[in-house]
Parts: structure tokens; C-alpha cells; sequence
């Protein structure tokens, strides 16, 4: 069903709030949910926000928690989330990263113990609309087979990249696994079949089943060489961030364990004159003649933006158990309202 953009956020706002969470902070959660959905990423979108309740209720996310910081050197900002929600943890340390770059040129908030940071291109794309550049990059549970194996080992280790452009800034998000498994469960809400080669079942034979392959494993993109980036960022974040590796991650896709995950958020000041060739060139590349005549040559982050253009319209789509889900969590204060 398709539902108006400012219910949705007031449902899950309510549904924050009604767990415990104050509201200031459920707004931030929210807002990284329904950024993911008006981009069309339902996979980091609301289909999460019933885990996230169940998490809060079950004791393993602490809902007011912004996490604890210190320098650990002049450029390192090492933050322990003291199982805070992800994205509320991420901006109290994009603040002190960000302050501390104009200074030095580089920063890097280096995080554990926090949750689920959802769709990573929102914290790039902030970082760099506030005129500096964003690495982020952040591991999983062990979702993703070794190229080659069968058994899931590795994370789906996303990571984004925001540099200041105009009129919009420049933004790469991209998992290391073809798929994220957020998108596989939303592929069995929905009923729909996965592509061929994008998973395995438990048993390690390619399916197409999403049902099958939520007990299964992604494959990495690209073959060899995206399972060799996954395998290098999850050894960067855990190097970086003390956090667990492979199976011994936890925390972000069930309900009881806390999140032994890590997160790495790297801010640069950039050249003051570099942001009218970067937005020349990446003009340049749009338009580059197309293979397609019917398909207009595009730079990452364009796409996302004309559907979140158009959703902020038309509203956006979810599965009719999903939105009854989320007004359920949210029935008493939505009904005070």
C-alpha cells in the first residue's frame, strides 16, 4: 500500500517513543528509516523499525543511549555506543569528527557497541553537504560466502562515499555483497523472487528463493575481487574499532544479542577550489552518450534522488503487513496524538 511520507514518520516516530525512546532521538532514527524508503532502499527502510522495537524491549539496544568518546590520538575519535541506536550514535560522532577535520584536515570517528546505522549514503551525503568529504564504511553479520565457498563468513561490509559537488553532492553507497540480506527479507515480505547468482541456501546451492536464502548466504559482487574488498573492510573496521569478526558478529539482524559490529566514519576538509571541477566533470559524465537512447548516462546518488523526488509526492510503498506492524507499535501514543 502506498502511505503519505509525514504519517509513515509520525507512526514510527510514535512506535520509537512508545519503546521508550526520547523523542529527540527517535527522530533521528526515523529520519535515517524514511531516507531509505524515499530512496527506494525498503531494505534499510521501515521493515526494520519492529526489530528495532523488539531490541529495545528485549534490553540488548539501549534507546537513550549517544554513546561515550575520547581521543585516542589528535585525529582519532574512538566512541563507545553503549548499544545506542546506530544512526543517533553516528551523528553525536560525525559532530566531533566533523569540528575536528577543519582543524587537522582529517578525522575519523571509529565506533562500537552501537546499532544497525541503516543506508550509509545518509551520513555521507550529510557530511558532504556540509562541505566536506565522508568515507563511511561498516561491517555485518557474516551473510556473505568466500568466493568460492559455501557458507556465509564474511559481512555484507558496505561503504559510502560523499564528496561536495553542486547542485547536489556526489554520493556512492554500495554493499559488498550483490545484494543486502535487508533486501532479501524484503523480497519474501513481498513474495518475490531473487535474481539468479545472487544467493545460496543453507546448504550452499544457488536459489532464488528469498525465503531459503535468509538462511543462507549473498554472494559477493563482482566475484573475486568484491569478496576481496568485503574481506579487506572487515579487517579495517575491527582493526580500527576493536569490533567482532565474521560469525561473531551479532546484533543487526535479530533481536536478542547485542551488536558486536563496527563503524568507520572518516571526514576530510577538502580543496576549497575543487568543488567547480568536481561538479563539471561529474556533468561531463552524465552527459556522456548512452548506449541506451532511452537511458540518460547517471553518477551514484542521482537515482536515489528522483525517487525520493517522486515519493515525496506520491508517498511510499509498503507491504500491508509491514504498515499494520508499525501502527500496532505505535497504537497508543498515534491514538493520543
Amino acid at each position: 500500500m502506498r502511505v503519505e511520507v509525514a504519517e509513515a514518520r509520525q507512526v514510527a516516530r510514535h512506535a520509537l517513543i512508545n519503546a521508550g525512546t526520547p523523542p529527540e532521538l527517535a527522530d533521528i532514527q526515523v529520519a535515517a528509516l524514511i531516507e531509505a524508503e524515499l530512496r527506494g532502499v525498503a531494505s534499510h527502510g521501515l521493515l526494520r523499525l519492529p526489530r528495532l522495537v523488539e531490541r529495545i524491549r528485549n534490553g540488548v539496544t539501549d534507546p537513550a543511549a549517544r554513546g561515550s568518546g575520547r581521543w585516542r590520538s589528535p585525529a582519532v575519535w574512538e566512541v563507545d555506543g553503549g548499544g545506542g541506536l546506530g544512526p543517533v550514535v553516528a551523528c553525536e560522532a560525525i559532530s566531533h569528527v566533523s569540528e575536528r577535520a577543519r582543524e587537522t584536515g582529517i578525522a575519523l570517528a571509529a565506533i562500537r557497541h552501537a546499532g544497525h546505522l541503516g543506508a550509509i549514503g545518509w551520513y555521507a551525503e550529510r557530511i558532504a553537504s556540509a562541505g566536506q568529504i565522508a568515507v563511511v564504511v561498516t561491517t555485518s553479520e557474516a551473510l556473505v560466502h568466500p568466493w568460492g565457498g559455501r557458507r556465509a563468513l564474511i559481512g555484507t561490509n558496505p561503504v559510502a562515499i560523499g564528496v561536495p559537488a553542486e547542485p547536489h553532492p556526489f554520493v556512492l553507497d554500495m554493499a559488498t555483497g550483490v545484494v543486502s540480506m535487508g533486501k532479501v527479507h524484503d523480497y519474501a515480505n513481498r513474495g518475490k523472487a531473487l535474481e539468479p547468482g545472487w544467493a545460496l541456501d543453507a546448504d550452499g546451492t544457488p536459489t532464488t528463493d528469498a525465503r531459503r536464502a535468509r538462511e543462507g548466504a549473498i554472494t559477493p559482487f563482482g566475484g573475486a575481487k568484491g569478496y576481496g574488498l568485503a574481506l579487506g573492510f572487515e579487517l579495517l573496521v575491527a582493526g580500527l574499532t576493536g569490533s567482532a569478526l565474521g560469525t561473531d558478529v551479532t546484533g543487526t539482524l535479530d533481536s536478542t544479542k547485542p551488536s558486536t559490529k563496527g563503524d568507520v566514519i572518516m571526514v576530510i576538509q577538502p580543496d576549497d577550489g575543487m568543488v567547480a571541477p568536481i561538479s563539471a566533470y561529474l556533468d561531463e559524465i552524465r552527459r556522456c552518450p548512452p548506449i541506451d537512447e532511452g537511458t540518460a548516462v547517471a553518477v551514484p546518488g542521482d537515482r536515489g534522488r528522483m525517487r525520493k523526488a517522486g515519493a515525496l509526492v506520491e508517498g511510499i510503498e509498503l507491504p500491508d503487513e509491514i504498515w499494520a506492524a508499525l501502527r500496532g507499535l505505535a497504537a497508543d501514543e498515534f491514538q493520543e496524538s
